[in-house]
């Protein structure tokens, strides 16, 4: 009964969290997260304390946390999508694809789609054309209300017509 309180007070604090993460203050964000995972190490406080700390710029340090956050579950799909847009950023796309592959994979992640939209933008920029459109179909079909995804698909489409 006390890890069951103790796993929900962590939770309440990485969820506060991401609410000032998604208010700009990544500062604050940053020190919830930390407390978070302090009071009970969860696979989504990782994860998220990375992608507060890549919006500074702090990739390797980001890297570092999704990969702590795959040591505690490594079912959960966002970091290794996470790890994949790192690489994307540093310009390693090879090394970002295995990554987007395993978080395609995940059993749990939301949004299922993202995954599948970054690899096809990799693809496009490598000139996969084929490869891209069979990705953006994918993130499409998981998630035919997605704007961006559909957008993506259109362009390419347009493109290869």
């Amino acid at each position: 009964m006390e890890e069951r309180s103790t796993l929900r007070r962590a939770t309440d604090l990485w969820q506060e969290a991401y609410r000032y993460q998604i208010e700009g203050e990544l500062d604050r964000a940053i020190e919830l997260y930390q407390h978070s995972i302090e009071v009970y190490p969860t696979a989504e406080a990782h994860t998220f304390l990375g992608w507060a700390m890549s919006f500074q710029g702090r990739l390797a340090e980001a890297t570092q946390e999704c990969l702590r956050a795959i040591e505690i579950d490594s079912e959960f799909g966002n970091p290794y999508n996470d790890i994949g847009v790192y690489l994307m950023h540093q310009d390693k796309l090879d090394e970002s694809i295995s990554w987007l592959e395993k978080a395609k994979q995940a059993k749990r992640y939301e949004p299922r789609q993202f995954p599948f939209m970054n690899l096809g933008r990799i693809y496009v920029q490598q000139g996969r054309w084929w490869q891209a459109l069979r990705e953006f179909e994918g993130a499409v079909r998981l998630a035919p209300r997605d704007v961006r995804a559909a957008k993506f698909l259109h362009n390419l489409r347009a493109r290869l017509n």
